[in-house]
């Protein structure tokens, strides 16, 4: 099994509060794709690189408000945890779960 590939739960305590998301990533011949879904709204990762178990990304969001966050985050087996940083907010840590491969 890939390190990334699957759907994820996550998790991301931003300032204004939780938000829940789902995170389907793919992995093929070393290239990763994904996607971040949330109720409102479902974008692509723009340039996913990983290193090893850690992966970064970033992606253009428009709910609640237009930014672009940048992520990093590093899977262990079925958990991943890392932080979402938006340009002048403080970082959101960012926690979820493999849900399926």
């Amino acid at each position: 099994m890939s390190t990334f590939a699957g759907s994820w739960d996550v998790t991301i305590d931003t300032p204004i509060g939780k938000l829940a998301a789902v995170f389907d990533i793919t992995e093929e011949d070393g290239a990763i794709q994904g996607t971040a879904r949330t109720d409102d709204e479902t974008v692509d990762f723009l340039e996913p690189v990983a290193n090893g178990n850690q992966l970064t990304w970033r992606q253009d969001v428009t709910t609640p408000m237009r930014l672009t966050l940048t992520f990093d985050v590093t899977v262990d087996g079925e958990t991943m945890t890392g932080t979402s940083k938006a340009p002048m907010i403080p970082a959101s840590t960012v926690s979820g779960s493999r849900t399926s491969a």
